[in-house]
């Protein structure tokens, strides 16, 4: 399935001008539908389409992109006046002509319908639905809405939230067949899903489900847990702030807040906020719902949001913190208690990161004609009584209440949902150790005993201990192994490294010695064993029990404190993290995170569709975490080493790798993930992995953007590089088709930076994705698997001439086809061939775990060789790095 993008750019003639209408669900009667038409009937070949499958379409949505100009029309194909579900085409309109077609019909249509005729009635597959979902019984089922022919509004049956919509379409199976079915949707009355459904027309047989709540699962992958404690105080001032719109309606209000750019409270302190709305999104504060001046609402409710407490689960309309007259959410935050008992600076926080979310993505096209989240449109189109309600500290999780996150996407009009949980109280590793002076000052990691078991090791508690490292003498063949009598360490925390003898031993040795605490350090790794853990956790039983806390800390970070001893005093603070659950709504990352799914399902496909995200490679997930770290990143980014996401919910330190196969990061040893993992369904989880890879893409975009344009710290109206990726990634969104694959949402990003820039960063952009596996001819496969992605690396210089001296991301115009390696996958040696001399380069490759295995500086010409023979199977990342060249490759070992 080899896509081209230059294709996709097509200019066609129209004969008059037509302004822009906001349509929903019409036949085809835009005022562009003579020029779609002829579109279609034109390229219809190119496509494989008939003239019978491009007969009977109709207009969803139909809006205005400001930035580009664009509008953006979502076509629906139909067969006898009943829709295709899904099979929705992406129509961009520039300058009265098609400037951008993104196709989602089905070709051949006649031949695969099964009838046209329903045997089953709407309240019948209401019934199935609810049966095979075990929702109970349908009750009091009452029939509130004929919209049109087959086209329903059922009451809710006491079965859901809210009313029921039924409508005949036909759906798509695996075999590619369509089948006449009814699509509804159910809010289920706990509020932990909003089914939506296909239920066959003709047997009731249940076809089709998906959830438009979407259950984040943050807790569930494989990762270490860290923890790193900020004392949360307040600041009084935001670089964010600095850019608020001076004629703005002033309404006194103030918030105290993890602000922006401040991730969580790891990362930062509170920052008391004075008037934060802006003007262009939320021109009458955050607390109005009518349009006129005055606060609608004292309490953490307004246009955008209406924020609230769920612990007892049961979705229901709950506590709000209420502000006064005066709107002041000042609220103090003591992290060392039980969540509910801060609950009030908590919804705050939950309250203001919507807002913000709802404010800062306004500014790049998420607006109301687009589908954003309102109750009120003030008359700017688009369909309004749709404000997110969000839950924090709720108590009704799927699998547990803890560590999750969900968000439910309606189409446009009905009240997207936020719901936030606790996370379990961090274990493992955490930033236990502070050094307070000298050289190595900082915090690092280290484990804390596991302390469950009578006489085991003490752990660090919260109370904190301050004190002067020593490194211990023994004198022995080696003294700081700690395995005999210790000379006296009193009134010290003992550094001792680990050997031979039990941790119990040295503990006991450095405690008898007058040690008020130790730091255990691991030994090296130098073998490269596979079985070697940084880490490990320390445990055993003395008689009578040792009363002085012990941690336990990596090589690297051990041996750092250690040189620095050596001509410092070096001071260190041991204190343990908090017994207490921690509060998702206080991670600004999670909140942005779940929003962005909102932002992403209402964008793609049009504001109508709620279902366009449900493919097997789909992006979702990777969209939201770009959202999130779009927010929160400053012009301080290390891009090389990375970010975690969501480290500090999950328990870990600032420099956590996170809840995500690797830190997003542009350094391959670090991230060496690519277009072809998401083939590997053992290792690489659907969606979340797979967004991971797409979120992957647009952060190494993110970092070509800011080192061509520069970081603006202004989020709402900059410049910088980061403010023209958030632009073009949500041009992009609305610019894809419904059900959209990597290759589909490339292409979209390509087109709109044609339609902004006119192709200004056309190289740049190919060379992000080429080099991750998404080049001209990477394939998506088929939309029904996601094992038959195929990656490739190459960029289009052959078939686009404009591209052919692309050097935007390369060193001294190097570019890929100057060189060649193979074969790849190898099972024995590995060959670099040149067609010019790249000077002298150092090779080096680095397995997945970030070992570097081989290191040898070459004279790059001609044709160098590697000897791959003592690696194990698996992959691994090459670099070639020099004055003329840095580049990254996987490579594969059989």
């Amino acid at each position: 399935m080899k896509n081209n993008y230059a294709k996709k750019l097509l200019f066609l003639a129209v004969l008059v001008f037509a302004n822009v209408v906001y349509s929903q669900s019409k036949l085809m009667d835009s005022n562009y539908a003579s020029v779609i038409q002829n579109y279609l009937n034109q390229n219809k070949d190119k496509f494989g389409l008939t003239v019978s499958d491009i007969s009977d379409l109709s207009v969803e949505n139909e809006y205005l992109s400001k930035n580009t100009k664009i509008t953006h029309v979502y076509v629906n194909q139909r067969y006898q006046g009943v829709a295709i579900l899904n099979a929705v085409s992406s129509v961009a309109i520039k300058g009265n002509v098609v400037f951008y077609y993104a196709n989602n019909f089905i070709g051949n249509i006649n031949d695969k319908v099964n009838t046209v005729s329903p045997q089953l009635t709407a309240e019948q597959a209401i019934q199935n639905a609810a049966t095979s979902l075990n929702l109970g019984s349908v009750q009091n089922l009452d029939l509130v809405k004929n919209v049109n022919n087959n086209n329903y509004v059922f009451s809710n049956g006491n079965i859901s939230q809210t009313n029921i919509p039924v409508r005949l379409v036909y759906f798509q199976n695996e075999t590619g067949n369509l089948i006449l079915s009814w699509d509804l949707s159910i809010h289920t009355l706990d509020g932990a899903n909003w089914y939506s459904v296909r239920v066959d027309a003709i047997s009731g047989e249940i076809l089709n489900q998906n959830d438009w709540i979407l259950a984040c699962n943050f807790g569930d992958n494989q990762h270490e847990n860290h923890n790193h404690l900020v004392n949360a105080s307040n600041q009084k001032s935001s670089d964010f702030q600095l850019f608020k719109d001076a004629s703005y309606l002033a309404d006194g209000s103030q918030y105290n807040v993890f602000a922006l750019p401040v991730e969580s409270p790891n990362h930062g302190s509170r920052t008391l906020l004075s008037e934060p709305a802006d003007l262009n999104a939320s021109p009458f504060g955050w607390h109005d719902t009518n349009g006129v001046t005055g606060a609608e609402f004292t309490n953490t409710r307004g246009n955008n949001v209406w924020a609230m407490e769920d612990r007892n689960g049961n979705d229901g309309f709950g506590y709000s913190p209420n502000g006064s007259t005066s709107l002041n959410f000042d609220f103090p935050l003591n992290l060392n208690q039980q969540p509910e008992l801060y609950q009030d600076a908590s919804i705050t926080n939950l309250f203001y990161v919507n807002n913000v979310m709802h404010d800062i993505w306004y500014q790049y096209g998420f607006d109301e004609v687009s589908g954003n989240f309102q109750a009120n449109n003030y008359g700017n189109g688009g369909v309004g009584n749709d404000y997110v309600r969000a839950d924090g500290q709720d108590g009704n999780g799927i699998g547990g209440s803890i560590n999750n996150a969900f968000f439910g996407t309606p189409p446009d009009g009905s009240n997207p949902t936020m719901r936030m949980f606790l996370w379990s109280a961090p274990a493992g590793v955490q930033d236990l150790v502070t050094v307070n002076n000298s050289s190595a000052l900082g915090t690092y990691a280290a484990v804390n005993p596991a302390t469950t078991a009578p006489n085991n090791l003490p752990g660090i508690g919260t109370t904190p201990v301050t004190a002067d490292l020593q490194l211990v003498n023994d004198n022995s063949a080696n003294p700081s192994e700690g395995c005999s009598a210790i000379a006296s360490v009193a009134g010290k925390i003992a550094v001792i490294r680990r050997g031979t003898c039990p941790f119990v031993d040295k503990i006991q040795n450095a405690q008898n010695a007058g040690a008020v605490a130790v730091i255990v350090v691991n030994h090296n790794n130098p073998t490269n064993d596979p079985a070697y853990v940084p880490y490990v956790n320390m445990a055993g039983e003395t008689n009578p029990p040792l009363n002085i806390p012990s941690v336990f800390m990596n090589f690297a970070d051990g041996e750092l404190l250690i040189a620095a001893m050596q001509n410092e005093t070096v001071n260190v603070t041991l204190q343990g993290p908090s017994p207490f659950m921690l509060d998702g709504s206080l991670d600004n990352m999670i909140v942005a995170h779940e929003y962005g799914h909102g932002i992403s399902n209402r964008l793609t496909g049009g504001p109508s569709q709620a279902g366009c995200l449900t493919n097997q490679t789909q992006m979702g997930e990777g969209w939201s975490d770009w959202f999130a770290l779009m927010i929160t990143l400053q012009d301080t980014e290390d891009y090389a080493a990375g970010r975690g996401m969501v480290t500090y919910a999950s328990g870990q330190g600032v420099n956590g790798i996170g809840i995500r196969n690797a830190k997003y990061a542009t350094d391959f040893s670090v991230n060496g993930f690519t277009y072809a993992d998401t083939n590997n369904a053992a290792q690489v989880s659907q969606p979340h992995g797979i967004g991971f890879i797409w979120a992957t893409m647009l952060y190494d975009l993110t970092e070509a953007y800011v080192a061509k344009y520069g970081f603006d710290a202004d989020i709402y109206n900059g410049t910088g590089g980061n403010n023209k990726v958030m632009q073009l990634v949500l041009d992009g969104l609305k610019l894809q088709p419904c059900g959209p694959d990597f290759i589909e949402a490339r292409d979209a990003l390509l087109a709109a930076d044609m339609a902004t820039t006119g192709g200004e960063d056309q190289c740049m952009i190919w060379e992000v994705f080429a080099n991750r596996g998404l080049g001209i001819n990477a394939s998506g496969g088929s939309k029904f698997s996601r094992t038959d992605q195929v990656e490739d690396f190459t960029m289009p210089l052959e078939t686009d001439p404009s591209l052919q001296n692309c050097t935007s991301l390369s060193v001294d115009e190097f570019r890929q086809s100057d060189y060649r390696v193979y074969p790849n996958p190898t099972n024995n040696n590995l060959f670099i061939k040149t067609n010019k001399s790249f000077g002298q380069v150092t090779m080096t490759i680095t397995d997945m775990n970030g070992r570097q295995v081989y290191n040898k500086q070459v004279d790059l010409f001609g044709t160098v060789e590697i000897n791959m023979n003592t690696l194990q199977s698996g992959i691994y990342i090459l670099n070639m790095k020099g004055l003329n060249i840095d580049a990254n490759h996987k490579i594969i070992k059989n």
